[in-house]
């Protein structure tokens, strides 16, 4: 990714992670974001329960930017979630990356198999259904000029709710 800065994952526990989280929300055909406690930069338990909690008829998602370095979606589905993440080696650096391949049964990639390329890992069509392919998914995840938040814009401009999104992130 543009800019990834090494982040010592141990540290993380009581700390502010840079990025945020964001709840996308579509309910009669309408799009609106809100923000998540940014306990779920490093905690996934966090950011899935915060997105159960959210009541709504349409679709949810969680959507991640973690540290300049990678972007995570979350989908609660019946039984379970979907996810996505942008970067699975930066699992090696952060718990919540690390969960998500835990969650996934994905193993962690081996350091010395790490190249500067992304390696996007889970459900590539998470966001089919809303007009983001799963093969241009994986292509936005490995674009290494795009910034996490530049590629959830990006997501956001595809899916309909880059408006919603981009009033939330000035208000931060």
């Amino acid at each position: 990714m543009a800019g990834q800065t090494a982040y010592d994952a141990s540290v993380a526990k009581g700390e502010a992670i840079p990025g945020f989280a964001v709840a996308a929300i579509r309910e009669e055909g309408r799009w609106r974001c809100t923000a998540l406690d940014e306990e779920a930069l490093v905690d996934l338990d966090s950011a899935i329960s915060a997105l159960r909690e959210v009541r709504s008829q349409g679709a949810v998602l969680g959507l991640l930017a973690v540290d300049d370095c990678f972007f995570i979606v979350l989908r609660p589905v019946p039984g379970g979630v979907s996810m996505m993440l942008s970067d699975a080696v930066a699992a090696l650096d952060y718990d919540v990356a690390a969960d998500v391949l835990d969650l996934l049964r994905i193993d962690l990639p081996a350091e010395d198999a790490v190249d500067d390329d992304p390696w996007p890992e889970g459900d590539m069509s998470i966001l089919a259904d809303f007009g983001l392919p799963a093969d241009e998914l994986e292509v936005l995840a490995g674009e290494l000029e795009l910034y996490p938040d530049e590629q959830l814009t990006a997501i956001g401009r595809r899916c309909g709710f880059d408006d919603a999104l981009a009033a939330l992130l000035r208000g931060r």
